[in-house]
């Protein structure tokens, strides 16, 4: 396997990874069950390994300038979840002014995500997007007040 193709793969699978994790978060803080919370947003942020080796690999390939970007997005959004939610610890979900472009960066890395894979490998970035409808359905799930 070409060292380009290893990239790709890499970084599809993060992908899904992280659309499950964050997935079954939103089931889990919904149930109250924070033991899984904690070990599926250890997962999320563990996948700054892979995507950083990702855009260190597209950057020497000297890749698209939009995988180069859409890598900077979710790498700014990994990091911006470690700062919010584990080092600085404040309840930024309940602080309209930072939860809100907090979301629009949340949603610029998905799409990032769903745009790299396609761009990679059209049959995976199908994957992609089937798990982050997934995700976006476990989010209505945990928005609803049952």
């Amino acid at each position: 396997m070409n060292m380009s193709k290893l990239m790709d793969s890499i970084f599809i699978f993060s992908s899904i990874i992280f659309n499950i994790s964050v997935s079954i978060l939103y089931i889990a803080t919904k149930l109250g069950n924070m033991v899984i919370v904690q070990v599926c947003g250890a997962i999320v942020l563990s996948l700054i390994i892979p995507f950083t080796i990702t855009f260190l690999g597209y950057m020497k390939e000297k890749a698209e300038k939009r995988t180069i970007i859409s890598h900077v997005f979710i790498l700014f959004y990994l990091f911006l979840e470690l700062l919010l939610d584990y080092i600085l610890k404040i309840p930024f979900r309940e602080i309209l002014a930072i939860h809100v472009p907090y979301i629009i960066v949340f949603y610029a890395a998905m799409f990032s995500m769903i745009g790299v894979s396609f761009d990679k490998n059209r049959k995976m970035g199908f994957v992609v997007t089937i798990t982050f409808l997934i995700l976006i359905g476990c989010l209505i799930y945990y928005l609803l007040p049952f």
